[in-house]
């Protein structure tokens, strides 16, 4: 009784989306076109996961008639077999649709800002860095989503020492975010002339964009200093103070950003990096009644713990946090992580459904 109140709930409010979507207030922001066209999208995708739930009921009530009647062994035999495989299917939908209607965060949406920076191990972790940067860069290229550097300081034999990359698509940050942590890479480095395994670590930070009315900065609260940028970039960038450093005063945040040779453009990018981590701190302070086993887990508290090492001798991953290895590290690298990021996914619902269900039986 409470899904089928759940679920007409659902048919009213996309019918309600379907007639906003159609009206001249709604047609001249395209933002909240954006916006509710992306809730209808996800409330279609329910109706219709329930509504193959639904057929797959009827085909096994139609099945279950023939063979209680037993008018005919031939069909009886045929229904018998069709059943088996039509229950199989109800309860693999059935057990889908559970996760759909948990919730989704509201913030998951959101663009990403991911910063990337070197650990311990000198120079290599310098290079692991430059590594991930081109794994995470080839996934984003894999599922059509755009990236900007932000932000990079390169270190001084290839990599970096950190990168701040602004990412954006549908859900990139609901689809990054399990990958904050520290990440250990086990390999001979090229250095290595006696072939002994190396272990060094680089740190990766994935923080919802925030938007202009979420994060409000007082200008007062700022300190803008301006200087010259250093390394690679040209004569522009290299003999102009473009580079820009923000200082957050109340909390002692602080920004840097010198790719541009625009000192304007700087300070934006500076600025917008600076509203990412404030909208993180802000989100982090909120959540900290969310049960530690369940920030453990899916990496939604302490970034310190060491969440994935990649050993490229026997080409496997291992996530620590759900104890998952596979043994395909050089796809992986290639940028095909989606089934780490699916598995940690479905950890992270399957502990929503658990507390939830703990809820109802209360």
């Amino acid at each position: 009784m409470i899904l089928e109140v759940k679920i007409e709930k659902l048919r009213v409010k996309d019918a309600y989306l379907n007639e906003q979507l159609a009206t001249a207030e709604v047609l001249s922001n395209p933002k909240k076109i954006k916006e509710m066209a992306r809730e209808q999208r996800e409330i279609k995708h329910i109706l219709d996961h329930y509504s193959k739930i639904e057929l797959i009921a009827a085909q096994i009530n139609d099945d279950q008639k023939i063979i209680d009647a037993g008018e005919d062994e031939e069909l009886v035999l045929i229904a018998k077999e069709e059943i088996a495989d039509l229950k199989k299917r109800y309860e693999e939908l059935e057990e889908e649709f559970k996760y759909l209607l948990i919730p989704r965060d509201p913030i998951d949406k959101k663009n990403a800002v991911v910063e990337i920076r070197a650990g311990t191990g000198g120079d290599e972790a310098g290079i692991f860095v430059g590594d991930l940067l081109r794994m995470y860069t080839k996934f984003c290229d894999m599922h059509s989503y755009k990236v900007e550097t932000m932000s990079s300081s390169p270190s001084e034999r290839g990599g970096f020492k950190e990168i701040i990359l602004n990412v954006i698509g549908e859900y990139v940050y609901g689809t990054l975010k399990f990958e904050s942590g520290v990440h250990r890479v086990q390999r001979v480095p090229e250095t290595e002339t006696q072939g002994r395994i190396h272990t060094s670590a680089a740190s990766v930070v994935v923080l919802p964009e925030a938007e202009d009315v979420e994060v409000q900065i007082n200008p007062s609260e700022l300190r803008i200093d301006v200087f010259r940028s250093s390394g690679p970039g040209g004569q522009s960038v290299n003999t102009t103070d473009s580079a820009v450093r923000i200082t957050h005063l109340p909390t002692g945040m602080v920004v840097s950003c010198q790719d541009e040779k625009s000192q304007l453009k700087n300070k934006n990018k500076a600025l917008k990096v600076l509203k990412a981590r404030l909208l993180d701190k802000a989100v982090h302070k909120q959540n900290e009644s969310i049960s530690m086993q369940r920030r453990n887990m899916v990496a939604g508290g302490d970034r310190s713990a060491k969440i994935r090492t990649y050993n490229f001798p026997q080409n496997r991953v291992t996530d620590h946090r759900i104890d998952l290895t596979l043994y395909k590290l050089d796809r992986i690298m290639e940028g095909d992580i989606i089934e780490l990021i699916d598995k940690l996914h479905l950890a992270d619902r399957n502990e929503k459904l658990e507390e939830s269900n703990m809820v109802n039986a209360r």
